[in-house]
């Protein structure tokens, strides 16, 4: 793990930032990063602050663009939609805005949208879930067919319409115990009810939303103090007349272990982090609670244990058919020792399977984006799984084992290196030191934002192998099986990037090529544009390809003015032996591949311009 860049674009002095204020963050599909500050006014005399939304493009982060969101608390949730292209922003006052682009324009952002639940501070703020999921299968990675290696996982949309499109709208919970969800009907308009959580509200000062394969959502909640329990709800959200209903029930809740243990009993009052380890799997669930000066992390999954029989029923004869009762109930996975002070978590958003199998292949052929191996048992029984990430008050930031906590890398950023000889030249500065206030993973893994208090945004790059030496065959197949894995979803693709060396360009796009040849004819046409641009992509890395990258973005203008004309023009009549104007604009650029021996790129757009003239005639005339 090393710091890729760092980006400061306020001019204002920082005595006008507001450090104390708690920072939220959220990284979308397409690489763009969200977070907020708030910044007073330049005038003394006032107590306003602004409260800002700032979204960047990662792969030009020296442009930011800031809004003034216009709400009146302190926005205290950030959540982009599953297409990376609308963000919500929640605050203290209850009031839920849905930002979109305007034009598709990632500097232009309008709020369309608004839902209030006044005077309630909103806690936790989630998408419904559109059943879209895309599994990646670890022990398929060699396999030549993209249907193998990303299958699509049966999960059923939180709420659908008629003929089973799912429905879009989002779901929060406020600090009062409500649960509120807001449905976009097709017409434009916002359909919005409220319902408790339970009959028995109380407060809620920390919560997380995840879904199950069965459409329904799960809350966990808790209090904030770590000698409550933390409690869990399934939500079931429906329109019945026009109406839109929820139904809640309530689930097994846990105590955290350290309240338990007598060492430990009311060291750690609080409970400061709640998070399933996954949106999409309401089992994981994982816990920090602290003091003012450090904090412990425990790892819980729900599990489904046999109901114990009393003695006298054990001996009675079973039925036919009859199955041993079963419970549901949590149990604690692992738990970390005394660490530092917890100021911010980031969890992967991978959807890598994690079945035994899967493990021990993965462990075999090294495959760890966002993933590692255990350092206590490197062996393949234990084998990786999903990494976290935990920002402390000392200004490092861990990354740990999420089976057993165990630390796998450590960046310490504004802390000081252990041993570094300059730290005891240099004088110790008045106050605590700098650090991450809100921290994010990208959607591969492989990339690590973290906002400090003055809205200083660093980049880190996170390794593939998590700091494991590994040979050119294997990191290149590695990034190859990724760069794959966003050509079919359609995500971006350039936290990937960030690990490609200039020697690996030239490899990297034969092989995509190859694997991409080896597809059949209808995905072939799916990704036709995808893997062009994903070759100008790489081929800007280097040097030696920098011609391609121009070949390959003339090949793209090409293609979409091709897509362009033929949505203008009408089928030619059938039987015909003259060509329409939209197949022979096909066939042109079909002869302007990457193939053969490779043209300047001058010349090659400048015989696709004169092609293109001789098409346009034809065009006018029909």
């Amino acid at each position: 793990m090393e710091l890729a860049y760092v980006c400061d674009w306020e001019k204002r002095p920082k005595s006008t930032h507001c450090p104390s204020v708690p920072l939220v963050s959220s990284w979308s599909c397409r690489n763009l990063v969200a977070f907020t500050t708030d910044l007073k006014n330049d005038d003394d005399d006032t107590k306003d602050v602004s409260h800002m939304i700032h979204i960047i493009d990662t792969e030009h982060p020296w442009d930011v663009f800031s809004i003034n969101s216009g709400h009146r608390e302190v926005i205290s949730c950030l959540e982009w939609d599953q297409s990376g292209s609308r963000l919500l922003s929640a605050d203290g006052d209850g009031r839920i805005q849905c930002w979109s682009m305007s034009e598709h324009l990632v500097n232009s952002w309008e709020s369309a949208l608004s839902s209030s639940v006044d005077g309630d501070p909103i806690v936790a703020l989630s998408w419904l879930h559109n059943g879209v999921k895309l599994a990646l299968h670890v022990e398929m990675s060699g396999s030549t067919n993209f249907g193998e290696k990303f299958s699509r996982v049966k999960f059923s949309p939180s709420l659908t319409l008629f003929g089973g499109k799912p429905m879009e709208g989002w779901l929060a919970v406020t600090v009062s115990g409500l649960v509120t969800v807001s449905l976009l009907k097709p017409g434009g308009a916002l359909l919005t009810a409220s319902e408790s959580l339970c009959r028995l509200r109380g407060r809620v000062a920390l919560a997380d939303i995840a879904f199950t394969g069965g459409g329904n959502i799960v809350v966990a909640a808790t209090d904030g103090s770590s000698s409550s329990p933390v409690q869990f709800y399934k939500v079931v959200v429906s329109v019945v007349s026009e109406k839109c209903r929820i139904d809640t029930e309530l689930l097994p809740s846990l105590f955290l272990r350290c309240t338990t243990d007598p060492l430990r009993r009311d060291k750690y009052p609080a409970v400061t982090h709640l998070k399933f380890l996954t949106r999409e799997n309401s089992e994981q669930v994982l816990l920090c609670a602290s003091n003012q000066s450090g904090s412990i992390v425990e790892c819980w999954s729900l599990r489904k244990e046999g109901l114990p029989v009393n003695n006298i029923f054990q001996h009675r004869s079973p039925v036919v058919g009859e199955k041993q009762p079963t419970i549901l109930k949590w149990r604690i996975l692992t738990t970390t020792g005394d660490l530092e002070r917890v100021s911010a978590v980031a969890l992967p958003k991978l959807p890598i399977s994690i079945s035994n199998t899967d493990l021990k292949v993965a462990s075999d052929t090294k495959f760890c984006p966002g993933l590692g191996e255990d350092p206590a048992d490197p062996g393949p029984v234990l084998g990786p799984a999903l990494c976290l990430a935990l920002a402390f008050h000392d200004g490092s930031i861990q990354i740990l084992h999420r089976l057993s906590l165990h630390t796998m890398g450590v960046f310490y950023g504004a802390a000081q290196r252990p041993g570094d000889d300059a730290a005891i030249k240099r004088p110790r500065t008045a106050g605590p030191a700098l650090h991450f206030k809100a921290l994010q993973f990208s959607w591969t893994s492989l990339a690590l934002a973290g906002v400090d208090g003055h809205g200083k945004l660093h980049m880190l790059r996170v390794s593939p192998s998590m700091g494991q030496v590994l040979d050119m065959n294997t990191t290149l197949r590695h990034l190859l099986f990724l760069l794959e894995y966003c050509m079919v979803t359609g995500y971006d693709w350039w936290d990937v990037l960030l690990h490609v060396q200039p020697s690996m360009v030239h490899n990297l796009v034969e092989k995509l090529h190859e694997e991409y040849m080896r597809q059949n004819q209808a995905l072939q046409q799916v990704l036709a544009t995808r893997i062009v641009a994903v070759k100008a992509s790489l081929c800007k890395l280097s040097t030696a390809t920098a011609a391609r990258a121009c070949d390959f973005h003339a090949k793209l203008l090409l293609i979409a003015i091709s897509s362009t004309l033929k949505s203008l023009l009408r089928p030619h009549v059938l039987n015909t032996p003259d060509k329409s104007p939209g197949d022979r604009l096909t066939e042109i650029c079909a002869k302007n591949t990457d193939t053969g021996k490779r043209q300047a790129s001058g010349r090659r757009a400048g015989q696709a311009a004169s092609d293109l003239n001789g098409v346009c005639p034809q065009i006018l005339i029909r």
